[in-house]
């Protein structure tokens, strides 16, 4: 099982994101994370396919001015350890690394922000650890049981990641937004992956969503949605309206998880599935409302 670390020189010209890392060993690997801010509430920021940490960069400063800001790097990811074979990645691997970070930390009175597999796989720990949650903020993401048929956008997606010989990551993001990226953006997107070798995670994760036919880890997210649909602590689905891929979650979802009607029924206007990117000033301070009232 080859493991690897991106180089820190491949991160040198990333701006924007100038917080310090630190590292948490997950068992045999290193999780790398941000971790700013300070106050009684803890902000828990999970990113998904195929970025890192640096797409939360816009909405730090304004959750760290009221708590706490966690960013991790998904195993495979930014600055964390990576397989170079797309083989030994799955859904468990992904689950143990974030619950090991989570109690390794001893993160506490957590309010869960997550999006894409950040939310797959975060909401699928906040089911098993509610004692450590405090609220939950799904965006642009769901809790897939395995029955699922998926968006013909999505199937289209994951046929171009397995079949192209170079995995274009800037690409593949740039497409995702409404806003357009410029060169240092992109770059910064594409710096944790220098040669294809270390593109492996991002190669895997496609083909992992829990689905009608295929993927993996349905066990265990068909136990979490059952727990969420009993989930009696405040919720705030936060979805796009530009994302063509989860649009549809956004309802089954918000209807799913008893608290989250309570909240308001907002949709972030104009922005891709990468909502951070594309309005995450906007979505930070909807967040900070939410904590502030409940």
């Amino acid at each position: 099982m080859p493991l690897r670390s991106t180089p820190e020189s491949a991160f040198e010209s990333v701006s924007g994101y100038d917080y310090p890392v630190s590292y948490q060993s997950v068992g045999d690997l290193e999780m790398a994370y941000v971790d700013t801010g300070e106050g009684k509430e803890t902000f828990l920021c999970l990113h998904g396919e195929p970025t890192w940490g640096y797409l939360y960069r816009k909405m730090i400063p304004r959750l760290s001015a009221r708590g706490r800001v966690v960013v991790p790097d998904a195993v495979g990811f930014g600055r964390s350890d990576k397989y170079t074979d797309p083989t030994e990645y799955s859904f468990r691997l992904h689950y143990e690394a974030f619950e090991r970070f989570l109690t390794e930390l001893d993160l506490t009175d957590v309010t869960l922000v997550c999006q894409d597999w950040g939310g797959i796989l975060g909401l699928t720990l906040a089911a098993n650890h509610p004692e450590r949650f405090a609220r939950l903020v799904p965006m642009n993401t769901g809790i897939p049981t395995g029955d699922q048929e998926m968006p013909e956008a999505w199937e289209e997606f994951r046929d171009f990641v397995e079949r192209v010989e170079e995995l274009p990551v800037g690409m593949l993001i740039q497409e995702a937004t409404t806003t357009e990226l410029s060169p240092e953006v992109i770059a910064a997107y594409e710096a944790p992956f220098p040669d294809e070798g270390l593109k492996a995670g991002a190669r895997a994760w496609p083909d992992m969503v829990p689905r009608k036919g295929g993927g993996d880890g349905a066990e265990m997210t068909r136990a979490a949605a059952r727990r969420l649909g009993e989930w009696e602590k405040p919720a705030f689905v936060l979805f796009s309206d530009s994302d063509p891929i989860t649009r549809p979650n956004r309802d089954p979802l918000r209807e799913h998880i008893p608290t989250a009607t309570e909240q308001p029924d907002v949709w972030v206007e104009g922005a891709g599935h990468f909502l951070q990117e594309d309005a995450g000033e906007e979505i930070a301070d909807r967040i900070v409302a939410f904590v502030d009232r409940t």
